[in-house]
């Protein structure tokens, strides 16, 4: 008599937030969704994480906000978007007819201003989760939060103090001890962390003698940072018990394979989007396949699974 396998279960729970699987889109690098839904089935990906948004409207940095390497991208956009308020009265009401969950990126110039952000989003219908931005480094104070253990601890507690929505800490690589920082955003609360934002870089045009960035500076995204995005992943995985977001350079199954083993419970998609925009949800289709190469039934099994030498 034939068994039958079990069937794959792709969900993932961060926290308080459960997703159908862990194939997210990272913000920044997907618009409002409604510009990708001729692209993408939205519903079959595991979340949704729309632009930056921030209490007041921004203007962004002074072009160029964006360059091309080798291996990767350098962006100085500077959180350009038309504060909290317009997200709500004009993306918000198509965000939540999305059978995906929609879970919304800020960011705050103070610690008020991120508790401000998540006072007004917590009623909103349609919104699943808030992925606190502690971490970009184009705009003056981007990463203040995310660098000091203390201060993201702080910054993460509040904003768990006027919200019932799950909490995200999204952490920057440019610091000297990414394990620390996690370590203040558990303390505070966070139902995941997120590893990692883009890594500070420049890009230089010699024969003008100036930076080809508006900014001088910006962040470099892309294939280039994945070998720093899973060293993060490692780092912090030893250090901490909430479920982590790997980001960084994923463009492919193995890539999402990789985070996973290593102790992402979830990944986002970011750079490839721009190049690739249908990459997140083949992802999706092709994960089963890998999970049953990989001798496991369900994701879960598959986290933090990576053997050590010798």
């Amino acid at each position: 008599m034939s068994i039958t396998a079990p069937p794959c279960n792709l969900s993932v729970q961060l926290g308080r937030l459960k997703l159908a699987n862990p194939i997210l889109v990272a913000s920044g690098t997907f618009g409002y969704a409604r510009e990708m839904e001729s692209l993408v089935q939205l519903r079959k990906l595991g979340g949704i994480l729309p632009k930056t948004v921030t209490r007041f409207p921004r203007a962004g940095n002074a072009p160029w906000r964006t360059v091309e390497t080798a291996a990767g991208l350098l962006n100085s956009i500077g959180l350009d978007n038309d504060g909290v308020d317009e997200f709500i009265r004009g993306h918000m009401p198509y965000l939540a007819t999305l059978e995906t969950p929609v879970i919304v990126s800020v960011a705050g110039k103070t610690a008020d201003e991120f508790v401000e952000l998540a006072r007004l989003l917590d009623p909103v219908p349609g919104v699943a989760g808030l992925e606190l931005n502690v971490s970009c480094p184009n705009v003056s104070g981007g990463i203040d939060f995310g660098a000091d253990p203390a201060a993201c601890e702080r910054v993460v507690a509040s904003v768990r103090q006027v919200t019932q929505l799950p909490v995200l800490a999204k952490l920057t690589p440019n610091v000297t001890r990414i394990a620390d920082v996690a370590r203040g955003a558990e303390a505070g609360g966070a139902d995941a962390i997120c590893l990692i934002n883009t890594v500070l870089g420049m890009a230089v045009d010699w024969r003008r003698r100036r930076p080809l960035l508006g900014n001088v500076v910006g962040g470099l995204s892309g294939p280039a940072i994945k070998p720093i995005a899973l060293r993060c992943v490692h780092q912090v995985a030893a250090a901490v018990k909430t479920p982590l977001v790997g980001i960084g350079g994923i463009s492919n199954l193995d890539d999402v394979m990789e985070f996973l083993v290593t102790g992402a419970s979830a990944i986002q998609v970011g750079t490839a989007n721009y190049f690739d925009p249908s990459l997140s949800e083949r992802l999706v289709d092709a994960l089963p396949g890998a999970l049953a190469e990989a001798g496991v039934a369900s994701v879960v099994d598959l986290v933090g699974t990576l053997r050590r030498n010798g």
